[in-house]
């Protein structure tokens, strides 16, 4: 019973302060208001890049000797921006928050049609959206399954052994066959040579050239198998590529006193970074805010409008500004798009409905 008791204080306890921090959550507003916020522009930047991990072939320095190419020799990775997506979005601007005291008469439905414009409510915001990184995984090389030429050969060495003759010794040559290890070189050379081997047997095939007969599929299935290993013992001098995707999210919050923006970096060795990582090179978002004309129509207030304004219920509601969004690596422009953004615009009012005498 006295653990029980202990529990059910505990609880008690605990519901005690849900309810009054839940109190504090909630804005103290006059009843019969509404609130409202104006809208803010966020964007956010969906990145691709292409990792590129490059194994050189162990025969690559011997390619242009037996097959008159240039490969490249050296191990390397290479990260290749692939592709940027921008999308944006119309938030709650919580700094620019108001209350409209609606009152008895309520308010005219235009103040409907202008919320879909622009008067945004918190529930309105896009929220839960999740940044996921993927990052690909290194496959090491393995050159073991390319090779079909023995990696020993047979060389003739000469000795001498001495005789003994009727009246001296004769010194007689012996042949002996040693097996000495092939040098890379003479791997390459007979690699090389099986390849030019293929190609031959496959220009045979095509013409016809040879003793035993193909057609139809079994032409197309020779040609494809010759083709193929060709292809493999290629590898040997070229190397290959392993590639695979990275990708990140980044997001951007405009400010009105700030034109110039990192979205992410990149680097040779890492490929996408964040933008707070100073160990790659930034990839800067440059906003132009479009200029705002003064109105066509300017209007003189007089006194008797200052006197109706009063009789007038208004609501504050935010114009965006057309801008120009450049997208730069330093060096070149990726991006180019013109989009309203509501931080650079303006804040006006709106006469929602004239109060009933």
């Amino acid at each position: 019973m006295k653990a029980f008791g202990i529990i059910a204080s505990v609880l008690a306890l605990a519901a005690v302060q849900s309810v009054a921090f839940a109190q504090e959550n909630v804005a103290a507003e006059p009843v019969g208001t509404l609130s409202y916020c104006l809208p803010m522009t966020s964007l956010t930047f969906e990145v691709e890049a292409v990792k590129e991990t490059f194994y050189a072939g162990p025969y690559a320095e011997y390619a242009k000797k037996y097959l008159g190419i240039d490969v490249r020799k050296d191990d390397s990775v290479t990260y290749t921006l692939s592709e940027v997506k921008m999308t944006p979005y119309t938030e709650a601007d919580q700094s620019s928050r108001y209350l409209l005291k609606v009152g008895s008469q309520g308010v005219d439905a235009s103040f409907l049609s202008l919320t879909s414009c622009g008067l945004v409510s918190v529930s309105d915001a896009p929220y839960g959206v999740e940044s996921v990184w993927r990052f690909p995984t290194d496959i090491q090389e393995d050159f073991s399954d390319d090779g079909m030429i023995s990696n020993v050969s047979s060389e003739s060495a000469t000795l001498y052994r001495n005789v003994k003759g009727e009246s001296a010794y004769t010194r007689v040559a012996v042949q002996q066959e040693v097996m000495v290890a092939k040098t890379l070189e003479k791997k390459a050379a007979e690699t090389a040579a099986l390849i030019f081997d293929l190609r031959k047997k496959r220009i045979q095939i095509i013409t016809g050239d040879t003793d035993a007969t193909y057609s139809g599929e079994a032409m197309g299935a020779a040609v494809a198998e010759i083709t193929r290993l060709e292809k493999e013992y290629m590898t040997l001098f070229t190397g290959y590529s392993e590639k695979s995707i990275q990708r990140m999210k980044s997001e951007i919050v405009p400010q009105k006193d700030r034109t110039m923006y990192v979205v992410f970096r990149m680097s040779a060795t890492d490929g996408l970074l964040s933008a707070d990582d100073l160990s790659g090179t930034p990839v800067l978002l440059e906003i132009v805010p479009g200029k705002v004309a003064p109105p066509a129509n300017p209007v003189e207030k007089k006194s008797e409008e200052k006197k109706l304004s009063k009789d007038v219920i208004y609501a504050m509601y935010r114009v965006p500004s057309v801008c120009v969004l450049k997208l730069t690596d330093g060096a070149d422009q990726l991006m180019t798009a013109r989009l309203p953004v509501y931080q650079y615009g303006y804040d006006t009012s709106f006469p929602l409905a004239v109060k009933l005498k």
